[in-house]
């Protein structure tokens, strides 16, 4: 991995700051901004102000400890009519801790009709996974951590440790790899990015143990290795899926990813990284299933970077996570900082 010291392609200016841990960013074809915080509300930016109040703020059972509360966040391929945001986020049932997917409403810039799609996803107050995408098929894909639970991973009857793929209903696709299971991949920590390139290759990444973080091409019934391995750890073994990119020895913690489509970045992968506190850009063979090289953006500029999302304009935005207790605040942290290509 190298550390680009070069002019930096994009300008970067200030959406919104002074934001509470937010965690996941959708843009509605309009241009219209919804992102969520952890402690459990959705914001929304509109004609580029961000609303004085939440368009929803959770309430109990909804829990936000550690780790969990509210996460992912995608918007339905026909918001437009429809107006369905489906979220993920941890409650609490009965002394014990779980995930679930909601479909909501927006109508008068709030969030109505509130309807559980899936539940029951193990969670604690780590290794919640959390991002959910929605993919070129129209399935909804949701990516589970092992909720501290390290059997739970290699076990195709839990929901912990998984890639998980539903129909926007809830429902089971019929072409998944494990009949009448939402599980399409499994093996994985603690993953909390999903992006797919224009040839509708599925990536995520995943926090490592001990550094050993990876960015994997994900195949249906795939088998990512935790905990048995990690990092590039078994690659040999039929097995398990080598990841597209590992390090085994600087921790970056990469959540959010994007493929790029246009702009200076073109053809790359970016992963907003936590610990590593910068911008991955991840450069791939034709195909998009093997990494050419692997560059550093913004090494330090923003502190930890929880997500990463390209707009239909080109410009690129980024969520910051300085107060999420791990992080060190900045001035007026956190921040929507959207890039926009210089040339």
């Amino acid at each position: 991995m190298a550390d680009v010291t070069g002019q930096f392609p994009y300008r970067a200016e200030i959406v919104a700051e002074n934001l509470r841990v937010p965690w996941a960013i959708d843009i509605s074809e309009d241009g219209t901004i919804y992102f969520t915080e952890r402690i459990g509300n959705v914001q929304k930016i509109k004609d580029g102000l961000l609303l004085s109040e939440p368009i929803v703020s959770l309430k109990s059972p909804f829990i936000s400890q550690g780790e969990s509360g509210l996460m992912g966040l995608v918007l339905d391929p026909d918001f437009g009519e429809n107006h369905y945001l489906y979220l993920m986020y941890t409650y609490r049932e009965n002394g014990s801790l779980y995930n679930r997917i909601v479909r909501f409403t927006e109508e008068d810039d709030k969030l109505t009709e509130e309807t559980v799609i899936f539940d029951k996803i193990p969670a604690s107050a780590t290794h919640n996974g959390g991002r959910i995408k929605i993919g070129p098929d129209n399935k909804l894909y949701i990516a589970t951590g092992d909720a501290n639970n390290t059997e739970l991973p290699q076990d195709k009857n839990s929901l912990g440790g998984k890639i998980l793929r539903i129909e926007l209903d809830g429902s089971i696709p019929v072409d998944n790899p494990f009949p009448d299971s939402p599980v399409y991949s499994l093996g994985f920590r603690n993953p909390q990015g999903i992006a797919f390139n224009s040839n509708a290759v599925m990536y995520a990444s995943e926090h490592g143990e001990l550094a050993q973080d990876e960015i994997n091409v994900i195949i249906p019934g795939g088998n990512y290795g935790w905990p048995l391995y990690t990092g590039n750890e078994g690659s040999d073994s039929e097995d398990y899926q080598k990841p597209l990119v590992s390090n085994s020895t600087e921790t970056w913690a990469p959540s959010g990813l994007a493929f790029i489509t246009q702009g200076p970045f073109t053809g790359q992968l970016l992963a907003a990284t936590l610990r590593g506190n910068r911008l991955l850009a991840v450069s791939l063979e034709a195909d998009g299933t093997a990494a050419e090289a692997i560059n550093s953006w913004l090494y330090g500029r923003y502190g930890r970077l929880r997500d990463v999302f390209q707009a239909k304009d080109g410009s690129i935005y980024l969520l910051t996570s300085n107060t999420d207790a791990r992080g060190l605040p900045q001035s007026n942290d956190d921040k929507l900082i959207q890039l926009i290509p210089t040339d």
